[in-house]
């Protein structure tokens, strides 16, 4: 007899957005934890929405994309609201003239960085010289709850900004490793910023808090986002490199991360990311996975991981090597990791990003976990009735998308792809094709799939202005931003017809009755 799966929950039919909060609308040069997420809030539950998805939410550096974070624990200090800081006595208003001078219509996250990180900690060094009354409970508390992961994250940044932003494996020696560091003299001399550090992941928190409440109390459910890899620069590396197939004497990578040749790339994606030794994690019972899947269940309340085949065999690249075409498949983990997650943390609800070409063995341990997997409707067109991501052969275990944040939009889609996929789309979907991002909606809407999900720009109508990421394209991605009238008229004119869609496709929400005692 087949043994039940580890993990059951996509039970019911239901419908999300997706759209990251540094797209959010506002007047500091990047979205951030204000009313602009209240805004889309109340938008999801007016058109009937029941999830609100994210990219990952942790630090991001060189290249700016949320899948490659200094930290694989901390959030975003990009997304902290700095009115909140105003309103708190921490900062002045004139103190923000420089973000309001940046672009309202997509994010410069080199300006961002030379304008943003003073102001965050001049409001901590006001708030040291006479520590406000912050909603957000005691900063002390929030370092102790938080300091497995913290104090690494808060040393490693303050370590590297006093470095000039230079790699860890380029620092000292005498701080080239966690442990050395704690010894070292710079340890007590950079502890005040360090603390500065700490203290921005307080305010993020707090922050993200308060919009998770907001969303929970008009019935929206977050979809957070990790990333299987981590960055090499990162926090997650430099206190723990025993976890990664590095050299032991230069503590640099001996195989990297990336996917051999693929639907996007002729030369696969050379990702560089360091490899996991996964023997080490197994022999510490993958703790530190569950302590970061532990810490993203802290944010969300469902998590995709992403690049899910990793976990059966991934793709394992020679370092040095100029593209990904010189790699070669080695063992994952398999369901022993989805065991020791499932004992640890029985009730996590995980999604498996699991596109792509999967083979015979990826689809056992996915079926074997039973987390639900991807379809994406751009990938169904221009082949046969036997396409996986064709509506037709979904499966309910599913959250099916128009695309994601690594495609085009489907209008952009649709207006690049080749002929014979347009013409199979139209056909199939029996469209003229004039208004196919809402046909793909429609027909996701319709699918078997238990969970569909639409990007924002597809409820825009954008074409490729609105593309969120191109895949393989090192610089210019994740700068998307959308205006306050834009979601203001979608909200006017269209949740009514996305509510009775969800209503005729049963994706409402269910309606909970008010509790007798209450």
């Amino acid at each position: 007899m087949t043994p039940a799966p580890l993990f059951n929950w996509l039970n019911q039919r239901a419908a999300g957005v997706l759209v990251h909060p540094t797209s959010f609308s506002g007047a500091f040069g990047i979205g951030t934890l204000d009313q602009a997420a209240d805004a889309l809030i109340d938008f999801l539950a007016d058109a009937g929405f029941t999830y609100w998805q994210v990219c990952p939410l942790g630090p991001t550096g060189y290249g700016d994309s949320p899948y490659q974070c200094f930290s694989s624990f901390a959030g975003n200090p990009y997304l902290i609201d700095p009115a909140s800081l105003v309103r708190a006595g921490l900062l002045t208003e004139a103190a923000l003239a420089p973000l309001r001078d940046l672009s309202h219509d997509h994010v410069d996250y080199g300006a961002l960085y030379q304008r943003k990180f003073p102001l965050l900690f001049s409001a901590h060094a006001a708030w040291r010289r006479n520590p406000a009354l912050l909603p957000y409970g005691d900063f002390t508390v929030f370092q102790r709850d938080n300091a497995s992961w913290l104090e690494p994250y808060a040393a490693f940044s303050a370590l590297k900004e006093s470095f000039g932003g230079r790699p860890w494996w380029e620092w000292p020696p005498a701080v080239r490793s966690l442990p050395a560091a704690k010894k070292s003299p710079l340890w007590k001399e950079l502890s005040f910023r360090a603390e500065a550090y700490a203290f921005l992941q307080y305010l993020f928190f707090g922050q993200w808090a308060r919009v998770r409440a907001r969303a929970a109390a008009r019935g929206i459910q977050t979809i957070g986002d990790t990333p299987i890899f981590t960055a090499l620069d990162s926090a997650d590396v430099w206190a723990s490199p025993h976890l990664f197939q590095l050299d032991r004497t230069t503590l640099r990578p001996t195989s990297v991360a990336g996917v051999p040749p693929d639907y996007f790339s002729a030369d696969g994606q050379l990702w560089g990311n360091p490899l996991y030794d996964w023997p080490a994690h197994a022999s510490e019972n993958y703790a530190w996975w569950i302590d970061r899947l532990r810490a993203n269940f802290a944010l969300c309340d469902i998590v995709r991981i992403d690049h899910f085949r990793g976990f059966e065999s991934y793709w394992s690249v020679p370092a040095g090597a100029a593209t990904a075409r010189t790699g070669e498949w080695k063992p994952g983990p398999g369901i022993d990791f989805f065991r020791a997650v499932k004992n640890a943390l029985p009730d996590v609800r995980l999604i498996a990003e699991d596109l792509g070409l999967l083979t015979p063995a990826t689809i056992a341990l996915r079926e074997a976990t039973g987390l639900p997997g991807m379809a994406v409707l751009q990938f169904a067109f221009g082949g046969d009735a036997a396409n996986t991501y064709l509506p037709h052969n979904q499966r309910a275990n599913t959250v099916v998308y128009p695309g994601t944040h690594d495609n085009d939009t489907t209008l952009g889609w649709y207006a690049t792809t080749d002929e014979k996929s347009r013409d199979h789309a139209r056909r199939y979907l029996r469209v003229s094709g004039r208004e196919i991002g809402w046909d793909f909606l429609r027909s996701a809407f319709g699918s078997v799939a238990n969970l569909a999900v639409i990007p924002l720009q597809d409820l825009l109508n954008l074409g490729s202005e609105g593309r969120f990421n191109t895949p393989g394209q090192g610089q210019g991605n994740w700068t998307w931003r959308y205006h306050t009238e834009h979601l203001q008229a979608l909200h006017a004119d269209s949740a009514p017809y996305l509510r009775e869609l969800a209503a005729l496709y049963g994706r409402l929400p269910p309606v909970i009755a008010p509790s007798e005692t209450a």
